[in-house]
């Protein structure tokens, strides 16, 4: 009877480990939603890169925004719930002044595609700019942005520039 006993734990026991799975934790490194590379470049020497300085990037139901200062590439987010997404890019924007803020308002338009990376990760959504009308540069009288140039209409990783402002 003990026999049967041990052998009836043994086999319980194999087969609650047999039946393990990995832990569901998305590895460090796993590819996720990409966000949008752009590059500025000087507008009088459009090959020469040229650092922001004082720049503020936000989207316009945010109160809170993105600073960046003395860089010249910079990573943004794209809404992964809509087809657009506009952002106010703010000349001295990251400053406490605000009497001296130049907004130019930027608006992409494109496609999502929601592709499975695994169980622990989900999804990720990827980005393909429209072929027609990709960006929208919103005319003011007073841009600082004089051209935007789209390089890589297809957002799939952050190894490229997607987006190339020249001010």
């Amino acid at each position: 009877m003990k026999k049967i006993v041990y052998i009836t734990l043994s086999l319980l026991l194999a087969v609650s480990f047999w039946n393990c799975e990995k832990d569901d934790i998305c590895a460090e490194g796993t590819p996720v939603t990409p966000r949008l590379i752009i590059e500025f470049y000087d507008a009088a020497n459009p090959t020469i890169l040229k650092n922001v300085t004082n720049l503020g990037i936000i989207e316009p139901t945010f109160t809170e925004g993105i600073p960046f200062n003395g860089v010249s590439k910079i990573q943004v987010p794209l809404r992964t719930t809509a087809d657009i997404t506009t952002l106010n890019f703010t000349q001295n924007g990251s400053d406490t002044d605000t009497a001296n803020d130049n907004i130019d308002a930027i608006t992409f338009n494109y496609e999502r595609i929601n592709e499975y990376v695994s169980r622990a990760c989900g999804f990720k959504t990827l980005f393909y700019l429209n072929d027609i009308n990709p960006i929208v540069l919103t005319a003011d009288g007073n841009n600082w942005i004089q051209n935007i140039e789209v390089m890589q209409p297809n957002i799939e990783n952050e190894n490229e520039v997607h987006v190339k402002i020249y001010f």
